[in-house]
């Protein structure tokens, strides 16, 4: 009897470990991701800021601005969908996508134009390093792994 409740306590203790383990491996993942993801933003900030803003800004833009936009989407579209109707989730988009602005605006303190420009040229950054990483990956690792294909 002991013995099996020793075994118990040690699969616990042991599912334990690796349930904080995976736990921490997701956090670290979390935090490198959102770095990753800040750096188009900051070389946006910093063209259309003219070299006036900092990482801090765009890591601060990049975190609150996603969470910005689901609390107004969520709550926009409970509100106006009681309201007007099925477009409400159109309207919801706006507002939320204005919100997500507004947060850029404050972040990189610039006008709404400015705020825009960032998040548009943030996109266009980040297309063209995704396809320039794709393409490096593509040519390194796929053609290695099957050079048989093209």
């Amino acid at each position: 009897m002991l013995e099996s409740v020793n075994m118990i306590y040690g699969s616990v203790l042991l599912l334990i470990g690796l349930t904080l383990a995976a736990l921490a491996i997701l956090i670290i993942g979390l935090i490198v991701l959102w770095i990753i993801i800040s750096i188009p933003v900051y070389f946006a900030g910093k063209i259309i800021k003219g070299g006036m803003c900092s990482l801090g800004n765009a890591m601060v833009a990049t975190l609150f601005g996603p969470l910005v936009y689901f609390i107004v989407f969520m709550l926009s579209s409970l509100l106006l969908g009681v309201i007007i109707g099925k477009s409400a989730h159109i309207w919801a988009i706006l507002l939320a996508f204005l919100a997500w602005l507004g947060v850029y605006k404050s972040s990189f303190k610039t006008g709404w134009i400015e705020a825009l420009g960032i998040a548009v040229l943030a996109i266009a950054i980040f297309v063209v390093i995704g396809a320039l990483i794709g393409s490096i990956f593509n040519i390194i690792v796929f053609k290695t792994l099957f050079p048989f294909i093209g």
